[in-house]
């Protein structure tokens, strides 16, 4: 494994995330270990914070269809944006995982039903609304376990957002929809090595900024 060489992650967590599959997994599950760590005040602030930082994007104010997450495994919980999106007439969708192994986008509001779908993952199990195809959101707030400052995500290794928005990587940068990588801040690894089919992210929030690589190169 590759030494240290950043004081914002543990001391025995690489500072470069390399192309390898192994010893990516192996990160996982620290990376894992770190958020899982944190408290539940913890958690609640962070939540708190994170809607001054995802406010600062237009879009994510103005545009209609807004996807997040269900948190899950101590992922940033995405609850308090809720109400702001629903008193400015956006609508909020959760992702679908569809047969073949892809995202589609369903409309929810708190009190609709949900099911836990194979993987153990709440999903919106109202099948009378349209599910929305990726190409038709505008913004993306989407789950990670690290992030850096050039727009990298290490995900959770399943390839579903990079399979869903595949599309993105033909278009100049940025393009809808934006693509908000979330997590906490200790999250932040000093380099992420991009596969071939990583989508590249066009913001990061967490609860302390808001990282904007619309203006940067990759």
């Amino acid at each position: 494994m590759s030494s240290v060489m950043s004081g914002m992650i543990e001391a025995n967590m690489p500072s470069s995330i390399p192309r390898d599959e192994s010893e990516r997994s192996a990160l996982r599950k620290i990376l894992r270990e770190r958020r899982a760590a944190l408290d539940a005040g913890e958690r609640i602030a962070a939540a708190g914070a994170l809607v001054e930082h995802l406010e600062a994007i237009p879009e994510f104010l103005t545009d209609p269809n807004i996807a997040g997450y269900w948190a899950v495994d101590g992922e940033l919980p995405l609850a308090a944006i809720v109400g702001g999106l629903r008193a400015r007439g956006q609508v909020y969708h959760l992702p679908v995982i569809d047969a073949e192994k892809r995202l589609v986008f369903a409309p929810w509001s708190p009190g609709m039903p949900i099911a836990t779908n194979r993987y153990g993952i709440p999903e919106p199990s109202d099948t009378t609304r349209a599910h929305l195809a990726p190409d038709a959101m505008d913004v993306v707030l989407v789950p990670l376990l690290g992030f850096d400052r050039s727009g990298h995500r290490l995900g959770f290794g399943g390839g579903y957002y990079d399979r869903s928005f595949a599309f993105l990587r033909d278009l100049e940068r940025p393009a809808k929809p934006l693509l908000v990588g979330i997590g906490y801040a200790a999250q932040e690894i000093e380099h992420i090595d991009p596969r071939d089919w990583d989508v590249r992210l066009d913001y990061v929030a967490t609860e302390r900024e808001l990282i904007d690589f619309t203006t940067t190169e990759s």
